[in-house]
């Protein structure tokens, strides 16, 4: 049986709500009590209340699960202790996450994945899966590739738990890989105009998750990531690189994340129904060739909700490879192309 915890946040409660509609038998799993039997009550299904702070009332928590689909933010205080929990258990761990710390912090548990004989999948969601297959294809396209772009334009707004996740990594800048290894650089570091196939837009470098998951999947050494935004969010960026201090400051963020609590969990069914997201991807290589592909996919917590269960529900079936994976390598370049109202095109 699946466990997803964090089944009571927004993203969570998506894929619980999708699990149930398809009539998969998951528990729902968290720490609020009283979210969480509200939801279960609501679902018709078992749930499990337990914290992580605990190594008895979690591995209590995961008896008897098949697979465990972290939906509960911030990731960079929840993977660790499911991820250990999981290697005890042996039980496949995933989660949706896109912090690059979290992402590499799996990558570095993959001898002991194997050794449990477990999948490590994190990134299950719209961070990375529609992103990682694009990666993967267009290294495929240009196998001399030494160079990596990818963007996307999200087309959504942020959801209650995303928006705290910002608020927790706002001060830590942007990141990008040269060499193969991760290199800090300032927010809003760079800026290309890249054509999603509606004309060029301008789009920033941010320290999305592909910086780190990109480089596993296809052993390109020198990648960058870029989104669409509005100019007033570029310039946003280029100014908080003088505040990190402030960003940084518990009384601030604490001001911020009430002001993101009080506010909406997130968009509306409607909102992601008339929603999609787009993505570029350029491999290049040190001779002058390149490769250029884009993808057009549902709105992002829409995909998400898709993505996350079909892979969780795989690694529950242990179809997924043990160790370390991201999701192009787990199940191919062309894996995304298997959801709804998701297309590709080369670009010459």
């Amino acid at each position: 049986m699946l466990l997803i915890y964090g089944a009571y946040g927004y993203t969570g409660e998506l894929v619980a709500r999708r699990a149930t509609a398809q009539g998969r038998e998951v528990v729902l799993g968290g720490r609020d009590a009283q979210a969480l039997a509200a939801l279960a009550a609501e679902l018709r299904r078992p749930h499990r209340a337990f914290g992580l702070d605990d190594p008895t009332a979690l591995g209590a928590g995961l008896d008897g699960v098949s697979a465990v689909l972290n939906c509960a933010g911030a990731f960079s205080r929840t993977a660790a202790p499911l991820v250990d929990a999981c290697l005890r258990a042996r039980v496949p761990y995933l989660d949706i996450t896109g912090e690059i710390a979290v992402l590499e912090a799996c990558a570095a548990r993959d001898e002991a994945a194997r050794a449990a004989g477990i999948t490590l999948l994190p990134g299950a969601g719209f961070d990375v899966v529609p992103s990682d297959c694009l990666a993967a294809h267009v290294a495929h396209r240009l196998p001399s590739a030494t160079r990596l772009a990818l963007a996307f334009t999200a087309g959504t707004r942020m959801s209650r738990g995303t928006a705290l996740t910002a608020i927790e990594n706002a001060s830590g800048g942007g990141l990008i890989r040269r060499g193969g290894a991760l290199r800090a650089v300032p927010s809003g570091w760079r800026t290309r105009r890249i054509d999603f196939g509606r004309g060029p837009r301008p789009a920033i470098t941010v320290p999305w998750g592909d910086v780190a998951t990109a480089y596993h999947t296809t052993g390109i050494r020198d990648i960058e990531v870029y989104v669409a935004v509005p100019l007033l969010v570029r310039t946003g960026l280029r100014l908080a690189r003088g505040l990190g201090p402030l960003l940084s400051s518990r009384a601030i963020k604490r001001r911020l994340e009430a002001r993101v609590r009080g506010g909406p969990r997130g968009p509306t069914a409607a909102e992601r129904a008339r929603r999609e997201s787009l993505l570029w991807a350029e491999a290049a290589d040190d001779a002058g060739h390149a490769a250029h592909a884009r993808m057009r996919t549902p709105e992002a917590y829409e995909l998400t909700s898709m993505t996350a269960l079909d892979l969780a529900q795989r690694a529950a079936r242990r179809e997924l490879p043990p160790g370390f994976q991201t999701p192009a390598r787990a199940c191919g370049r062309d894996y995304i192309l298997s959801f709804p109202d998701v297309s590709r095109d080369d670009v010459d």
